[in-house]
Formats: structure tokens, sequence, C-alpha cells
């Protein structure tokens, strides 16, 4: 076997239905004429219509229990008996840290309650009523706790509805992903071994997936269900629990928590209950580390709030230990695309409802969408990973005085967070599967010309197969079949709506008819090559001048800096190396030099001094650093419209610098001005407009003190923001024009000169001019509607709707002084490069 394809060794468990087939790696079964194979192997799943008797009798065995159904015997704590939920939510409301914190919510608002004079303090029996009054308030905030983790809890309590629901779940499933399931036989087996050791120890496995599609966690309860794991307790968010749906859920393993908690520190305690009594019962636990799901194909930065009260429970010394498993699943095509294409294109993303789940329930049934691919990374424990990282921690000198040993310490809990969420986002890379649609997606969005011929498709998507191995990555297996069949089955499931095909050539030519869709499946690769992207636009900013090959050539100390603020630019939106930008630059240097794209020069002790093209990559077209730069520029539009977008922000002239405009309505405005830009020819890419991406740009910005952002405790009030005045540009004094200069100008600048330049534009001037005075039109709407708003008039306010203030109360000025104060600390104590 090739070196090459050492990670795609071990053999796979095929799963449809109720068969599981070993087979080798990198095996696809090839095309049949007729039905094909994969339609005969769906018919395990029986239909009524055209195989009653089968579809009676496969129902039988699953209300049975035959054999593997029964769910018995299974790997991990007791789960699924008549009063599990009950012994569940005793344990909740016996526990020691909630019913301390129901004692102290009672005694603080008795303590109001005197103070405000409601309690008499004159009164003989004063201390009577006082401890009548907290008795009863205590008895009031028990049986609020009771109904919330009555409706939070999940409900593992019929063995048979569990076996009916695996039944139904199967067939609805299976029939939109008609090439099944598919798991390393190498890594479930060790998973298992791993769950038996937990089993005994009364550990949990806690599963951190990626988070794609609401497929994500059916496919993995099917699974653990399928191989005789306990099903792991998988965090929803409450939006899910509407009716009959919401229920069902709930009793096939969701446990359902508010998107915000707000100051309710009753809910807050007893979310963090629940979360001890599952580790301190050893029962799995399920929940996605990016939070909600990815609308973009790449992985999004780590959310925190479900880890944060996992690393309570064991850095408070309340749970021992407990396995971390970061889960990758991967998908031929994910059935929730189109919805996120009209989101990230400003739609407002719908309320989950009863009817659409209904048809999209129904809708399903007749698409074929190919195969979904899990893979489950070494489990590691979080008690060994802790001990870890305090050692390394306590040895580090450090720029502020922190005390690495102090568990309760915010600094230290939230440096570990951070170091935990973004390991587990590189090892759910590291086993991530490439498909056959991220592939093609790839191949497409990287060519400069129109289309391609069906001929050079098969062999740029073999170049690519080849790069994603090189850099480690694994490929989905299809070694067996001919590379043109598995092209063909991947442009199959994309379908005619995102790749088109040009019939009565000489050879069939495929072009991108969804760009913005297609992106999705792009953006699946990209983290494989993004050192790669890196080198190749901070090269490109000489490339781009044109010229004799020794005028392209870049410093290196040029070629280090415009890396350092690419790679600080985006660090919001890729998973680096954790091991520095000097080792990873040498590294990718090295490699694009071994592959023949780049030319190093050095000087006499061998350090490099200058990068350039090679003789090789420029008689090849510049086709691999083509597609290096074309992987990134989108992202490089993006954040370049975002920065030009904060040039608006500046108050209009004659304005006062006191008003704070909304941030959803400075993001949509950006959007706004992107698809102008677009539409305009001065941006390149419609992906550029992503609201995702633009909404990712703002918070970068904010963490660097580019912009300024505040958050009411009022919860009416949303989010307000303003340019820092120290990056503020000025305006002429005569026409009140944006002047093209300042600190924001040049880190605008900066951006853009990794851009890529259009053909009938040139950055420098198209910006200064046209560009800035649509934004600044756009800016002087957004003041215009922020002052008409503190009224509750302004555009788009409605009935009932609360006025938003566009200046600071004297309570948000104090929180903005804390919130700058702490991005301070948090600079220091990370560390990192900034912008």
């Amino acid at each position: 076997m090739a070196p090459d394809d050492r990670h795609d060794s071990a053999p796979d468990l095929r799963i449809l239905g109720d068969r599981i087939t070993l087979q080798p790696s990198g095996f696809v079964e090839p095309e049949h004429t007729g039905e094909g194979k994969e339609e005969a192997l769906m018919k395990n799943m029986a239909r009524f219509r055209s195989e009653p008797l089968r579809f009676l009798r496969e129902v039988s065995l699953y209300v049975s229990g035959t054999g593997w159904r029964a769910y018995d015997n299974v790997i991990g704590q007791p789960i699924f008996y008549s009063g599990f939920s009950e012994h569940i939510k005793t344990e909740m409301m016996s526990a020691t840290l909630l019913q301390t914190k129901i004692a102290q919510l009672a005694d603080m608002r008795v303590a109001v309650e005197e103070k405000e004079g409601l309690l008499n303090g004159s009164d003989s029996d004063l201390a009577a009523k006082k401890a009548r009054r907290r008795a009863a308030l205590v008895q009031n905030l028990q049986e609020v706790a009771e109904k919330l983790a009555d409706n939070m809890i999940c409900k593992f309590d019929s063995k048979p509805f569990i076996r009916g629901a695996y039944y139904l779940v199967t067939q609805l499933l299976l029939r939109a992903y008609h090439q099944g399931i598919h798991v390393s036989s190498e890594e479930v087996l060790r998973l298992r071994s791993v769950a038996e050791e937990a089993a005994r120890k009364k550990q949990s496995i806690i599963f951190l997936p990626c988070h794609r599609s609401h497929v994500d966690y059916v496919s993995l309860q099917l699974l653990c269900y399928r191989l005789g794991l306990a099903l792991p307790v998988v965090v929803a968010g409450d939006n899910l629990n509407f009716p009959v749906v919401g229920s069902f859920l709930q009793h096939a393993g969701a446990m359902y928590i508010r998107r915000s908690f707000g100051d309710d520190q009753l809910y807050s305690t007893l979310v963090q209950t629940y979360i001890d009594v599952m580790l301190q019962g050893g029962y799995n636990l399920e929940c996605f580390i990016e939070g909600g799901r990815s609308r973009t194909g790449k992985l999004l930065p780590p959310k925190f709030g479900i880890l944060n009260f996992v690393l309570d429970s064991l850095l408070s010394g309340r749970v021992e230990d407990a396995i971390i498993c970061p889960v990758s699943t991967q998908y031929d095509k994910v059935i929730e695309t189109e919805g996120y294409v009209t989101e990230l294109l400003g739609v407002p993303k719908k309320k989950e409802n009863l009817a659409d789940f209904l048809t999209g329930g129904s809708s399903i049934l007749s698409l074929r969408l190919g195969r979904v691919d899990v893979r489950f990374h070494e489990p590691w424990s979080l008690r060994g990973f802790i001990d870890e990282q305090l050692s390394r921690l306590s040895k580090m000198p450090s720029a502020i005085n922190v005390d690495w040993r102090d568990m309760k310490n915010q600094m230290l809990r939230q440096k570990l967070l951070r170091t935990l969420g973004y390991k587990v986002l590189a090892d759910i890379n590291a086993v991530s599967v490439v498909m056959p649609t991220a592939l093609i997606g790839t191949v497409l969005l990287t060519l400069r010309g129109r289309g391609v011929g069906r001929r050079e498709l098969i062999l740029r998507v073999e170049w690519l197969t080849n790069r994603v191995r090189a850099k480690g990555g694994r490929v989905a297996h299809f070694g067996n079949a001919p590379l043109s069949d598995v092209v063909q089955r991947g442009l199959d499931v994309l379908g005619k709506d995102l790749v088109g095909v040009v019939e009565g050539l000489p050879e069939p030519t495929y072009y991108a008819v969804d760009r913005f869709q297609l992106s999705f499946y792009r953006n699946m690769t990209i983290h494989l090559f993004i050192s790669e992207t890196l080198v190749a636009t901070a090269l490109y900013t000489k490339v781009k001048q044109g010229g004799g090959p020794s005028i392209q050539d870049i410093p290196y100390r040029d070629l280090s800096d415009q890396v350092l603020f690419l790679s600080s630019l985006f660090r919001g939106e890729f998973i680096y190396s954790g091991e520095g930008l000097a080792t990873n630059l040498e590294r990718t240097l090295l490699g694009l030099e071994a592959d023949n794209v780049i030319l190093l020069e050095r000087d006499e002790e061998g350090n490099i001094t200058k990068v350039g093209l090679s003789g090789a990559e420029r008689a090849a077209g510049r086709e691999n650093f083509d597609f290096y730069c074309f992987l990134i520029w989108p992202f490089i539009e993006a954040s370049w419209l975002a920065a030009v977008s904060l040039m608006g922000l500046v108050p209009p002239a004659g304005q006062k610098d006191d008003i704070w405009v909304q941030v959803s309505k400075a993001q949509d405005s950006a959007q706004l001005l992107g698809k102008t830009l677009y539409h305009q020819g001065d941006l390149s890419y419609f992906e550029a407009v992503n609201k995702e991406t633009l909404k990712n740009s703002y918070q970068r910005f904010a963490e660097e003190g580019i912009i300024q952002v505040v958050k009411s405790k009022d919860t009416r009030i949303p989010p307000r923001l303003r340019i820092a005045p120290e990056w503020r540009p000025g305006r002429d004094k005569e026409t009140g024009e944006l002047l093209p200069a300042g600190r924001l100008w040049d880190f605008t600048e900066k951006i853009a000169s990794s851009r890529r330049e259009g053909k009938n534009r040139r950055d420098g001037a198209t910006v200064s001019s046209r560009v800035l005075r649509l934004t600044n039109e756009l800016g002087r709407k957004l003041f215009e509607e922020a002052v008409e708003g503190e009224t509750g008039k302004g555009k788009g306010k409605g009935k009932g709707k609360a006025a938003v203030p566009a200046r600071l109360s004297s309570e948000d000025e104090r929180s903005l002084s804390r919130t700058v104060r702490e991005q301070e600390r948090k600079r220091k104590l990370e560390r990192r490069a900034h912008l």
C-alpha cells in the first residue's frame, strides 16, 4: 500500500438498515446497469406497498427486540428503563449545588424585601416572618426548578420507544442518504474498547462532533444504537422543542437548554447540576463544539457554553474524569444547504415548526444524497488534558500576575476553555474525510475559466486527491472504482442546480451554476491548505504588480509580515497548527519549494532572503499558485468589504460622535454595500457578502479594538457599536467627504494588497473615490435611523417596539470601560500576533 494511503487503511463498516458489511478501505462498488447496487441494498428496508409481508416481518423484529434490535447489554450505564427520568430529576433536586443556590436566592430576596420595607423591621416577630417568607420562597424556587428540569432533561424511559424510533429514523435517513452510513472499523473497535473501560470506571464519554446538519446527531445516535453503545444525551437548543417533534427527540436523547441564560442564576445552576449528575453517573453526553450549525461548510470557532459547565464539574472536584471523543461527520450533500444560502444572503432564519418538519421529512424520501461518513478521533482523558495544561502554564513566564493553580481564577478557566476548544477542532479536522462532492466543488471554484472539460475535471480531482493525502488528509474511499465513475457520482449528487453541463461540444464541459451554494463544499477542503493560501496571497501582493520575474519576487521579511497579518486577520475563521507562525511558515515554504511552486533565494548562511514563483510554475500557467489563491480570495474579499464598511461609521459632518449604531444594522448595511459592489464590478466574489463571514470579521475587529461594542443588560436593547476614536478616519472640512487616509484606511489597504485584482478596476483609485462615497451614503442612513430609533419611530419600527437609545447610559459607559480593559488583559494573556 502506498504511504499516502495509510490514513485510509482501516476497513469500513457499511451500515444500511439492519445489515452491516465489512469492506476494505478505498472500496466503492462499481456501477451496474439497471437499478444499481445501492438501490438493491436499500431493499433491506422493506416497503409496505412493494413487499408487505417482509415489511411486517421487519416491524415485528423491532417490536419484539430480536437480536441486536433488543438493545440489551449495551456498553455503558443502564438507560431506557421505566423511571429513568424521575431518577435523574431526583438526583438533580437533591444535589448540594442546586439546594445551596436556592437557599442563597431565597436569602437574597428576603434581604431585598426587608430593605424595601415589605417586611416591617419593627415587628417583634420579624425573625419568624422572615423564616416563613424564606420557606415560602424556597418552596416556590423548588417548584420552578422542578418544572424547568422536567422540560430540560432527556427521558430515556422506554426501550420499546427507542426500538421503534430507530426503525423509523433509519427508514427516513437511508432513503435520503441512499449509499448508507460509513465508519472506520478500526475507529469503532477502538471506541468500543474505550467505552468498556469507561463503563467499568463509571466515566462518561463526551462526544464533540462538528455541526453541519440536523442529521449529525441523528447519525451518531443510530451508530451508537447499532453498535451497542449507550446513547449519549444530546445538548439541543430549546428552539427544537416544538410540539410532537420536541417530545419525540427528548425521549430519544435530547436535553433542551435556552440559547441564552441571561442573569438567571437558578437556570444556570440547574444546567450545571444536570451536567454534574450526568457525568457523576457515567452517562454519555453529546454537544456540538461549534454551537450552531455551520452555514459555510468549514468549522466554526468553538463555543464554550456547555464545555464551561463540563470543565467546572472537573475543576471543582465534583467529577473525577470524563472521556473526550471528537467526531467528524461528512456528507456527499447536506440537506439544508439551500436554506443556508438564503440565510447567509440576509433572509431571516425561520423558526422551527411542525409543518416545516413534516414537509421536509416527506420531501427527503425522494432525494438521493449519497452517503454519510462518520469518523471518531482517538478518545482522550479530560483530566489528563487539564493536568497537562496546568503543568505547562505553571512553567511559562507570564506578562501578567496569574496564579495558574487557582481553579477559580477566570483567566485560567478561559485559557483552558480556549485551548480545549481549539484542540477539539484540530482533532475533528485531523479525522475528517473529504468527499467527492467537496473535491468537485473545490476544483470548479478554483478555475480561471468559465468551465472545465470532463477529462480535465477528472485530472484536477485526481491532483487534488493527491494533494489532500500529501497534507495528511483523508479522502472518501473510491479506490476500487474508476475515478471517472466517482466523479460522475459526485456530479449526480450535486445535481444540475449546482453544476451545469454544456452538451454538444467535443466533450462535456462543466461549470458552477450556484457558486454561493457550491462554496459550502469547497470550504470543506480549505483547512488542509490554509498555510499555503496565506503564503500564496502574501506573494500575490508582488505578483499582481506584473513585470518580470525579478520584480515579482518578495523579500522574506515583507512576505512574513503579510502572512502574519493575514493569519491574525483570519484567526476567527480558520484553525491553525499550534506550532507557531515561524515554524509553520518555514515548513510551508519548504513544501512549496519541494513542489516546484516557488523559488527560494538564500544567503550564505542558508537563511531565506527572497521568495518568488518558480520557472516551472510560470510555465504551467500558475495553476498551482492560482489554486491556493482562489481558495482564500473570497474570505479576503469579505474582510476587505467589512473593513470598507467601517469607514461609513464615521459620524457625518455636524453629527456628534456619541451616536451608537446597532451591530445587526451595521452588518446588514455592509452586506448591502457588498451586493452593490459585486454588481458594479468592484467585488469579485459574491460569496464575500456571506453574512456569517462578515459577522466574523466584525467580531475580529471588536477583539482588536477597531470597533467598540456595548451589550446592554436590558435584553430589549440590541448590541450597539462605534469605531474606536483612535481608528476613526477624518473628513474633508469643506465637503464633508471621507478622507482616504488614517489608521483604518491603511488597514483596509493592507487587506486590499492581497485581493484578487479585477479585470476592469484598480483598487486604490476605485476605493478612494466611488466606493467611499457609497460607503459614506450608507453610513449616513445608519446614523439617521439610529437617531430616529431612539423615539421608537425609526424605519422598521412597529407598534409596541421598544426604542433603541443611540447614546449610552452611565451604566453602559461603565460597561464599555470594563470591556475595553478586559480586552486589553485578554490580548496580553494570549500573547498572540495582533492586527
